[in-house]
């Protein structure tokens, strides 16, 4: 609910000083009334799992995405997350043209995700902003960057189907917490991914017992 009023506002604003609102791209289920993507918008995360996610939306609504500067990324963990491996480009070690890289695709691609290896300035996040929104795209940013959409973080991660000693992992529970400009963070509880590999949801309002793992 408070993220709907937001980007009403934001839209508002956007009209009063003659810019054109920003069109909402397809976002995961489980982030609705937490976060909605939009177009020529730049958001930051701390983990694969949440590029993943970030990812899923568009790409479930028939985007192509692309990765650049990470090896890290499991691709087995992306495609269950709904990120479909036909349609995204990884360019895994771009060297010193990560950011030339990074506004090629941003031209050719619905989302890109790029993982910084080291601060970017203002001027140039601002250069690759600007192309951004004529392009219509999204960006991710898995570390830091200036003056982002919103921060995403991932915490408290609990997995369950794991007894003493025994048994198997069979999901995991996690908050994921937003965080736009100076506003108040926003949190839900997902499943990331859940038992009996049913996707990502948010966690039911009576809790399932589980174990946490170091």
């Amino acid at each position: 609910m408070v993220a709907s009023v937001v980007e009403q506002l934001q839209a508002r604003v956007d009209l009063m000083q003659g810019r054109p609102a920003a069109q909402p791209v397809a976002t995961h289920p489980a982030l609705n009334g937490l976060l909605g993507l939009r177009a020529g918008g730049t958001y930051t995360v701390d983990s694969a799992t949440l590029v993943g996610l970030l990812l899923a939306g568009p790409s479930a609504d028939g985007a192509w995405c692309g990765v650049v500067g990470s090896t890290e990324l499991g691709l087995e963990a992306t495609a269950a997350l709904g990120v479909d491996l036909g349609r995204l480009v990884l360019v895994p070690d771009p060297a010193d043209a990560w950011l030339e890289v990074t506004a090629a695709l941003v031209d050719a691609l619905g989302a890109v995700v790029v993982r910084p290896p080291s601060s970017v300035a203002e001027s140039a996040a601002a250069r690759l902003v600007a192309r951004l929104r004529k392009r219509g795209g999204v960006l991710v940013v898995w570390g830091d960057w200036p003056r982002p959409d919103a921060r995403l973080t991932l915490s408290d991660p609990v997995w369950a189907g794991l007894e003493r000693g025994h048994g198997h992992l069979q999901g995991r529970q996690a908050t994921v917490e937003v965080r736009r400009g100076t506003g108040p963070a926003r949190r839900r509880r997902l499943w990331l991914p859940a038992p009996d590999d049913q996707g990502v949801r948010e966690v039911e309002t009576v809790p399932t017992p589980l174990r946490s793992v170091g």
